[in-house]
């Protein structure tokens, strides 16, 4: 007799990935009555029969093989055969116990029935206007719940600074220039180098012509949600805006996103610019945004090393080779080799989405990259703290280029105070 306890649920059985399997308890089997599982496939079964040895913190346990007498792990998990549809896509053709929502300036607090009134055709308030120096909330909502998607544009530049609070804490989870936060920190800059608007297009942060800039990473909540964007500029300034997402249950081991700001312009040369530093908690790392300017003599500057430190450690645990290898490229993005020209291109996780900087334009002649890393395959995880920095290299050594970057992970809460911004005067980069 068996009785079905888990179903249509991934696994890992020590390196082996198993798609959709199916937990049923084998009540009698052989002499031995209790804690022994079959795993049965959407596709077939396996055939082997496991018993559990001792447990793991987490959703993790140790099984044992009866016939085989070795040991494996057993946990919930991303199969290889549908990390993508679980991780982003998910399986939209799923009904789920779930409320949707979407808040904007129409529907600002995102009730069902809420948006405008006026009937077809119409615009009653699409748009949010700012005075120099306030703070406008965006989205205060009670939990739980998850934001999937935020898009924004109108004012996208500097002076406006997004803040996000979870659970009713008073430090920000997220702050950083609105532009800068979605991957866009040169944000004077409305052409590249070919005279096109820059375009990135990866899985979690997409910037499309004409500045339309949406974010995809998940934001899970429990008890609560406040957004906020400020205007740090002397002027008036208008935001359009969407925040969408559901109303659901939220697992326990889930960790809530982080973003931070850093700029150094230039970077101190000999020392190496820090991506991020001061997290503490328990966490994963997500990854980066990265804005450089070439200062001073403009030949190869991707030597610089990333590094990561875990935790308590004195050196670091994740040492990169090279910045472009770190962003997914390899001799100076084609500009060492062959064809000897910077090449950009966009990824789902990682890639250079744009070079800027006109040589014809005497006080523009800075030239420039956008960049980003995700570690969405790969997320770095971390148990009491994190930090992360990056060297201005080149072939000659270091360098004093214009470093800005965003930094994203997922953690615990309480979190440390995120470092102060810059100045608004500060952040100019035309």
């Amino acid at each position: 007799m068996t009785t079905e306890i888990g179903r249509n649920t991934d696994a890992v059985v020590g390196n082996v990935n198993f798609a959709g399997i199916e937990i049923l308890p084998i009540e009698n089997y052989g002499k031995t009555k209790q804690n022994i599982l079959r795993l049965e496939g959407r596709t077939g079964t396996l055939t082997k029969v496991w018993k559990k040895t001792h447990s793991l913190s987490g959703s993790g346990r140790f099984w044992r093989n009866i016939s085989t007498k070795k040991t494996f792990i057993l946990q919930a998990g991303i199969s290889k055969y549908s990390q993508e549809g679980k991780r982003n896509m998910e399986e939209y053709w799923r009904l789920r116990e779930r409320t949707s929502f979407v808040i904007s300036a129409e529907n600002p607090t995102g009730k069902r029935a809420g948006g405008g009134c006026g009937g077809d055709c119409t615009k009653l308030h699409p748009t949010v206007r700012i005075k120099p120096g306030d703070t406008v909330t965006l989205a205060d909502i009670d939990g739980p719940g998850m934001i999937r998607h935020i898009w924004m544009t109108g004012y996208i530049g500097h002076s406006f600074i997004l803040r996000m609070y979870w659970e009713g804490e008073e430090a920000p989870s997220v702050e950083a220039p609105i532009s800068a936060f979605f991957g866009d920190a040169y944000d004077e800059d409305f052409a590249d180098r070919d005279g096109k608007y820059p375009v990135l297009n990866s899985a979690l942060l997409l910037m499309a012509p004409g500045r339309g800039y949406n974010c995809y990473f998940k934001m899970p909540f429990r008890k609560h949600c406040r957004i906020t964007m400020q205007n740090r500029s002397d002027e008036v300034k208008d935001l359009y805006y969407s925040i969408s997402g559901d109303f659901e249950e939220i697992p326990e081991d889930t960790g809530y996103f982080h973003a931070s700001y850093r700029q150094e312009h230039p970077v101190t040369k000999g020392r190496s610019y820090t991506v991020i530093d001061g997290i503490e908690g328990r966490g994963q790392f997500l990854g980066l945004t990265l804005a450089t300017g070439m200062n001073g003599n403009n030949t190869c500057w991707v030597e610089g090393e990333a590094r990561m430190f875990i935790d308590d450690d004195k050196y670091p645990s994740m040492h990169y080779t090279g910045t472009e290898d770190y962003f997914g490229g390899a001799y100076g993005f084609g500009n060492d080799i062959e064809q000897k020209q910077y090449t950009p291109f966009c990824g789902l996780y990682t890639g250079l989405y744009a070079v800027l900087g006109d040589p014809k334009q005497f006080y523009r002649q800075q030239q420039r990259f956008l960049l980003y890393h995700f570690h969405v395959p790969d997320p770095i995880t971390f148990s009491k703290r994190f930090r992360m920095t990056l060297d201005n290299l080149g072939w000659t050594g270091p360098r004093y280029d214009d470093y800005t970057s965003v930094a994203y992970w997922y953690q615990t809460l309480p979190h440390a105070k995120l470092k102060a911004l810059p100045e608004d005067k500060e952040m100019i980069m035309k």
